[in-house]
């Protein structure tokens, strides 16, 4: 037999007051004259007996109570067979897990309920401790100090779920800290509440518990069970319109092992619902549905897709941003502009300025201020005959910055100029083929490809298997290279498209065209597809929308426009407003989003619209949603856990959180059979026993 508080057992020299006063009578005696005492010395010689044995029995109790009352504070237990045990005299951390995935249920109780039921059970055994350590995935400051059972037990009370799962292995390392600082050289312990989800606890073999700590690993036996969220958002078309009909795919994943079928799907712009569709998901699976909705004003809209789903429903909502009608900005450089025998016609001009949708600037290719590719989405490169130096350099970082490049030639294009400049944009080389006696007679152009991507929506359906009436155009160059929009009908390249990659992700495109516009080289320039061809061509130019962001991102990158590098721009969402570590690239933000252990006390980062904000005005509207690891359903098993961990002695796993006697089998296991009930029960029976005999044995 064991004692939890040894120091308890010098109480036991408290026997030694009741042994000295039954002992020793420090009572005066007093002499009593009687007038016969014959019959008095009979009596007297038979209570004196009685008397003392009374008096030994009345001893023995008092001593029995005492011993058993110091006892009873001591805390006897019979060891545990378990030699590692669990000590209550040293520092005790609980970590429970309150990530989202805990909304999962179990017999329509939460798994976060559960595991603070049996956490308020586990307390019991440390009733005594002074030094309790309660941490769950807010990482809170008041994480990081020691308290009392009755302290901890108020605080599970206010434990609520966060959007921020953590690893096990940073779980350990915030527990360690503590630990080291309060008790570095004892015998600590540590308790793991959670579902242990495995795309969220991180890589187990990695993670070595210290030897001089105790860890109990209590698993909830998590379920799988169905959970659709929302992979991705993104629009059809680079851009939408007001007034238009327009459409928003949306990917759903389905990370459960259940079916779902005909999940309604809704759509809301601005709080309103627009459009609805439904999903069916097999277990594992992923499905695609469209939404159609039309805008009747420029600018930002909010949107948000939303479906009901149980019992997870942290990832039943998902916020994205569109702009509708952005602006689309071409840069128009010439040198040579296209001219006709009877009228001079500025063709490139005369498209982009019949339509709102598009900002259109011309210079000369000699004469024109660089930093405008900054603030630019198209340049059209027209008739320039030599392509060196500044405007050379400025045209290539455009194009590996993610911008487009539509290049005319000029009549007479000095190759040994292109040549260098078209093969650094992946192009290849070129061919020359103007003459100086003439343009050569124009050849007419094939029907295009109409099952590509570039000619959707250029061709109305009814007129999809018709042939069509094609334009002329007289070659200037010829090259072998990119992806072919249009052809003559000698097989040689009209237009093509190349890609350039681009810095974080964006590509750039160069698009190349045989011949000037002029109408000595064919009548390209006034056919009625020349406008639908550069529409397009500026169309594509703009970069796909980012509809949302998530939180998850180390670093996430925004266009602005004119930025400085010394401003400093804000997040504002309702009350938040932080500011992140920020720094500007070109034309691109980039934003580093804090983590919630990052801010202050009271601020957290939800899901949600924020306001990119420059000296208190808006430059544009953002969508932030929280990642979707945890929406996965897949848990580690009690016995996978074993063998993550079976090389720890130290490491204890129990089976499951749902046994009922879990608090008891961790006593047994770990702290053995304790016995300070008992002692204490014995103690008020002696106390008792002292009473009875005092009052009814009588002699």
């Amino acid at each position: 037999m064991n004692f939890l508080y040894p120091t308890f057992l010098f109480g036991l020299m408290a026997v030694s007051v009741p042994i000295a006063i039954h002992l020793f009578n420090f009572r005066r005696t007093r002499r009593v004259f009687f007038t016969n005492v014959a019959l008095l010395r009979t009596v007297q010689t038979e209570t004196k007996s009685f008397r003392r044995l009374k008096h030994w029995l009345i001893l023995a109790c008092r001593c029995l109570f005492l011993i058993c009352l110091v006892l009873a504070f001591a805390q006897p237990f019979i060891p545990s067979k378990n030699k590692l045990g669990l000590s209550r005299q040293g520092v005790t951390s609980l970590y429970v897990d309150n990530s989202f995935s805990m909304q999962n249920e179990r017999n329509t109780k939460r798994y976060l309920d559960i595991a603070i039921s049996k956490l308020d059970e586990l307390l019991t055994l440390f009733r005594n401790a002074a030094s309790l350590q309660l941490i769950t995935n807010d990482f809170s400051a008041a994480e990081q100090q020691a308290g009392t059972a009755e302290a901890v037990r108020d605080r599970v009370t206010s434990i609520r779920f966060a959007h921020t799962p953590r690893s096990l292995e940073t779980v350990y390392r915030r527990q360690r800290n503590l630990l080291s600082s309060l008790n570095p050289s004892g015998r600590n312990q540590l308790f793991w509440f959670s579902d242990f989800q495995k795309s969220t606890v991180g890589d187990l073999s990695r993670l070595k518990i210290d030897t001089t700590d105790r860890l109990f690993i209590v698993p909830l036996d998590a379920q799988s069970t169905k959970n659709v969220y929302v992979d991705s958002v993104w629009l059809s078309t680079p851009f939408i319109r007001e007034l238009q009909n327009n459409s928003v795919n949306v990917k759903l994943n389905n990370a459960g092992r259940e079916n779902v079928k005909n999940l309604p799907i809704r759509l809301y712009l601005d709080d309103t619902q627009t459009s609805t569709a439904s999903a069916t998901l097999a277990p594992g699976a992923s499905a695609t549905v469209s939404l159609n909705f039309n805008v009747t004003s420029k600018g930002f809209h909010r949107g948000r897709i939303v479906f009901e789903d149980f019992p997870i429903t942290f990832d039943n909502q998902y916020f994205f941003v569109i702009e509708a009608s952005p602006a689309v900005r071409v840069l128009h450089l010439f040198e040579q502009k296209a001219s006709s025998p009877t009228r001079s016609t500025d063709y490139v001009d005369a498209v982009y300025s019949n339509d709102s949708l598009f900002v259109r600037r011309s210079f000369n290719a000699q004469n024109f201020d660089v930093g405008q590719l900054k603030e630019t989405d198209l340049v059209v490169l027209e008739g320039v005959s030599d392509v060196s130096g500044t405007l050379r350099t400025e045209l290539e970082r455009f194009v590996r910055q993610g911008g487009s490049l539509t290049i005319i030639p000029p009549t007479n294009p000095n190759a040994a100029s292109y040549e260098p400049f078209l093969r650094s944009l992946g192009v290849g080389s070129i061919q020359v083929t103007a003459s100086t006696g003439g343009a050569p007679s124009p050849l007419p152009v094939a029907d295009p490809d109409r099952r590509n991507p570039f000619f959707v929506d250029v061709f109305q359906q009814s007129y999809q298997s018709d042939r069509l009436n094609m334009p002329t155009a007289a070659p200037v160059w010829r090259w072998n290279s990119g992806d072919r929009l249009l052809s003559l009908r000698d097989g040689s390249p009209l237009l093509t498209r190349t890609t350039v990659g681009g810095q974080a992700g964006r590509q750039g495109s160069v698009y190349l065209l045989a011949n000037p516009l002029s109408t000595t080289y064919g009548n390209l320039a006034e056919h009625a597809l020349f406008v639908p061809v550069m529409y397009k061509m500026a169309a594509m130019s703009v970069r796909p929308q980012r509809t949302a962001y998530s939180f998850d991102e180390n670093l996430i990158t925004i266009p602005v426009a004119n930025p400085s590098e010394k401003a400093v721009y804000k997040l504002k969402h309702d009350k938040l407003e932080i500011i992140p570590i920020q720094r500007v690239v070109g034309n691109q933000l980039l934003l580093e989003m804090p983590k919630s252990n990052e801010l202050a006390a009271g601020q957290e980062v939800e899901a949600g619209y924020y306001a990119l904000q420059l000296d208190g005005k808006t430059e544009r509207l953002l969508a932030f949603n929280h990642g979707n690891q945890e929406s996965s359903m897949d848990f580690y098993s009690a016995d996978e856990l074993r063998r993550a961990f079976a090389n720890q002695p130290n490491v204890e796993v129990f089976d499951s959180i749902q046994d009922g006697d879990f608090v008891q089998v961790l006593e047994q296991e770990n702290l053995g059979k304790s016995l300070w009930k008992y002692f204490l029960l014995a103690a008020l029976g002696f106390l008792l026993l002292e009473a009875g005999l005092v009052r009814f044995m009588k002699g």
